[in-house]
């Protein structure tokens, strides 16, 4: 794939932004909201359901770019509520090894005080290096 902005198929082109950017051999993914492919927010008051949506739409991109999920080497979580997340832990870790496998890259997590969209818990981004 060449360099440049990443869009998964079927996916309805963002405003002002890319999903994804390629630099070299470098992908970057933007923030991911729990977004289905129709930007219908999913899992309204409900962490697990949104986390595993956001990071299923890093997938995507990943997927988009032809990079597999264990060249992620960073990935930083927003979330509105700490609690929420550590509430929903056995949720999330079966979110994330259904999504990304057994791969844990370096992360961060970051309570805001909130998201752009309304209603969103939780925005994941991603970056990850090609061979």
């Amino acid at each position: 794939m060449s360099e440049g902005p990443v869009q998964p198929p079927g996916w309805a082109a963002p405003r002002g932004y890319s999903n994804g950017y390629r630099l070299g051999n470098v992908l970057f993914v933007a923030g991911q909201i729990a977004w289905n492919e129709r930007c219908e927010l999913v899992g309204v008051c409900d962490f697990a359901a949104q986390f595993r949506q956001a990071l299923s739409n890093v997938r995507a991109v990943l997927d988009a770019a032809g990079c597999p999920p264990e060249r992620v080497g960073r990935v930083t979580v927003y979330v509105t509520d700490k609690q929420a997340y550590l509430a929903a832990g056995k949720e999330v870790g079966r979110a994330w090894r259904d999504c990304l496998g057994r791969h844990y890259p370096a992360m961060a997590l970051v309570q805001v005080a909130d998201l752009l969209e309304p209603g969103a818990m939780v925005e994941i981004e991603a970056t990850a290096v090609f061979p």
